[in-house]
C-alpha cells in the first residue's frame, strides 16, 4: 500500500491535472459499482456496465476538471492558512459551489440516461433537495479538514476517497427513475 501511495505521489507531482481527472473518473465508477451491488443489490448478472461507463465519463469530463478547477479558484479567492481560512473556504465551497455542482451533476446524468427536458426537470425537483441536504450532513466537516490539513494538489484525491461512499449515493440518486 505504501508503494502505491508513493507511486501516486510521484505521478501527482509530474501530472497533477491528469491524475486528478483519472482519479475522479475511476472513483465515480467505483461509486456506481458499489451503488449497483450494495445499495440496489442488482447482482453481477444485472449489473449495468453501460451505466457504470456513463458515470465514469461524468467523473472524467465533469467531476475531475470542475472540482479540481474549483479548488484552484478557491485557493486564489481565499488566501492564507489557519482555521479561519479553512472555515471561509468551506463556506464558499458549501454555499456557492455545492448547490451548483449537485444540480449540474444530476442534470448531466439525466441527459446521459436519455431523459427529456421535462423528465429531467421533474427528476431534479424530486431529488435535488434530498441530495443537497445529504451533502450538508457529510461535506462541511470533510472540507474543513481538507482545507485545513491537505495541500492543494491532494485535495481532490482526499475528496474522492471520501466520495466513494458519496458517489455511491449520488449514483443511486442520479439513476433512480
Amino acid at each position: 500500500m505504501a508503494g502505491l501511495w508513493r507511486a501516486y505521489q510521484a505521478l501527482m507531482s509530474k501530472k497533477p491535472w491528469t491524475v486528478q481527472i483519472v482519479t475522479a473518473g475511476s472513483l465515480v465508477a467505483v461509486g456506481d459499482v458499489i451503488s449497483q451491488q450494495l445499495i440496489e443489490r442488482r447482482g453481477l448478472t444485472n449489473h449495468s456496465l453501460t451505466r457504470t461507463a456513463k458515470m465514469m465519463s461524468i467523473g472524467f469530463v465533469f467531476v475531475g476538471p470542475v472540482v479540481g478547477g474549483w479548488y484552484k479558484v478557491l485557493d486564489k479567492l481565499v488566501t492564507g492558512t489557519g482555521k479561519s481560512v479553512a472555515l471561509k473556504k468551506m463556506l464558499f465551497d458549501q454555499v456557492a459551489f455545492a448547490p451548483c455542482f449537485l444540480g449540474t451533476f444530476l442534470g448531466i446524468s439525466g441527459v446521459l440516461n436519455g431523459l427529456t427536458v421535462e423528465e429531467n426537470i421533474t427528476k431534479l425537483r424530486r431529488d435535488y433537495t434530498d441530495a443537497l441536504i445529504s451533502n450538508y450532513t457529510l461535506w462541511p466537516a470533510v472540507q474543513m479538514a481538507n482545507f485545513y490539513f491537505v495541500p492543494l494538489n491532494h485535495r481532490l484525491a482526499v475528496v474522492q476517497i471520501v466520495a466513494i461512499a458519496w458517489n455511491s449515493y449520488l449514483s443511486w440518486k442520479a439513476n433512480k427513475m
